[in-house]
């Protein structure tokens, strides 16, 4: 199951930065992950500095 970024994101490209595969970006309002290229790892749970990332 592919990790999901919640509203409390704050856009600050953490997580982006982290990713092994490249499956986050830059949304509307906030980053987003592209499930289908999300391998879940954690990696950007773990660097998340407003805990905004899940599983989902």
């Amino acid at each position: 199951m592919a990790y999901v970024i919640s509203d409390e994101c704050v856009s600050c490209g953490t997580c982006a930065g982290e990713c092994p595969v490249g499956a986050i970006s830059e949304g509307d309002s906030h980053y987003v992950i592209d499930a289908d290229a999300c391998v879940d790892c954690g990696t950007c749970a773990a660097a998340c500095p407003t805990e905004a990332i899940s599983q989902g």
